[in-house]
């Protein structure tokens, strides 16, 4: 399964069930263009985890309530509630490390 693209519209029902990372990045964005195969790794190995993915520019109402400031934040979700957070690039075993933390 790819990394889902989400919106305003749908990211809290995707964000609702399970152990969900969210991606909150730009097109732009050096560092977020560097996460990006991370992620996509991280989707495929890591099974109780889902990637989703929201851009900041087209989305500004998810990044103003999580009162993102600086890209990428990614942002780790259990059953909808928001349990952990990490800005800037991020290896995968240090997102790894932190769904587990939380799975």
């Amino acid at each position: 399964m790819a990394v889902q693209q989400v919106t305003d519209h749908n990211f809290e029902a995707e964000t609702k069930e399970g152990l969900v990372l969210a991606d909150l990045g730009a097109p732009w964005c050096g560092p977020c263009k560097m996460i990006a195969p991370v992620l996509d790794e991280l989707d495929e190995e890591e099974k109780d985890l889902k990637v989703v993915k929201l851009d900041v520019d087209s989305n500004p109402e998810t990044a103003r309530k999580y009162d993102v400031m600086s890209i990428p934040t990614l942002l780790f979700f259990k059953d909808g509630e928001l349990v952990d957070n990490a800005v800037g690039f991020r290896t995968k075993e240090e997102l790894a490390s932190i769904a587990k933390k939380h799975g």
